[in-house]
């Protein structure tokens, strides 16, 4: 029954189980793209079992069959998950060279399966297992390089983040210091500066005081002379009338105002009650 139903599940032209069947006319089931690699070898398109013509280029997929092969290969790789045969429910003891998949006995002597050869699956289980170990080992070896070569780039990280954060501290450093001391070279300037402005505006204070002095004595001398060249009395109109004389009293009282300005003392007038 089991083989039976194995057969109703399965290719006619792969042998396998139905991957997405399409319905020819003649309601024989075969496989899309096994039915498309047939009819490219065939001058016509005609059913691989029956050879009745196919009267649709595209066969329309049949999706009840389908369903079925699904539930069905779902079943048998369950059955195959237990170590039990999807189709006779027997325990896998052989594996099919030519397949390369585990079969029972029943299995061994199907028509699927003739003329193949089998081993005991203990003994292709042992070979896989020694090959995969032999396979694993350089694998080790390179997981074992990628991991000494992970941990040689953490350590490199690690020393590129310490000394990162050493050089940061050290021109954090380096720019507090010349802050500080463009600070107090500011400081410095600055009390310089103003100390010379300080200084240079005492003595334009001390030289402008002293001008202001000698422009008032000046002024006072001005003034006087400017009097006495007003004054109406004998000894300028003497003065003013003599050719010979008068030139010489003028400038000895031009020396005498000078003399007042340049702090000398005020005695060469000639005034009235001296006369």
């Amino acid at each position: 029954m089991a083989s039976g139903l194995e057969e109703a599940f399965c290719c006619a032209i792969c042998h396998e189980v139905f991957r997405d069947p399409v319905l020819l006319s003649c309601s024989h089931s075969f496989c899309k793209d096994c039915l498309k690699s047939w009819w490219r070898e065939k001058p016509t398109q005609e059913c691989p079992f029956c050879k009745r013509r196919s009267s649709k280029i595209e066969p329309p997929l049949n999706r009840v069959l389908r369903n079925l092969c699904e539930a069905f290969s779902q079943e048998r790789d369950r059955k195959h998950s237990e170590g039990l045969c999807s189709l006779h429910s027997e325990k896998l003891r052989l594996f099919c060279l030519n397949d390369q998949q585990p079969v029972c006995l029943i299995c061994r002597d199907s028509v699927k399966h003739s003329s193949h050869r089998f081993r005991p699956i203990d003994e292709v289980a042992r070979q896989q297992r020694m090959k995969f170990r032999e396979t694993l080992e350089p694998l080790k070896k390179k997981l074992k390089g990628f991991e000494q070569a992970r941990g040689n780039c953490d350590q490199l990280a690690d020393y590129i983040r310490v000394q990162a954060r050493d050089t940061e501290k050290q021109i954090r450093e380096q720019f507090k210091k010349l802050h500080q001391f463009l600070e107090e070279e500011e400081e410095a300037r600055i009390t310089a500066l103003r100390d010379e402005e300080e200084q240079k505006s005492r003595m334009m204070k001390e030289k402008m005081e002293a001008l202001s002095r000698e422009m008032a004595a000046l002024s006072e001398t001005v003034r006087a002379a400017e009097d006495d060249l007003r004054a109406d009395d004998v000894s300028v109109r003497h003065l003013l009338s003599s050719r010979s004389g008068g030139g010489a009293v003028l400038l000895n009282l031009s020396g005498q105002r000078s003399g007042h300005v340049d702090g000398s003392e005020d005695s060469g007038i000639i005034t009235r009650e001296e006369k």
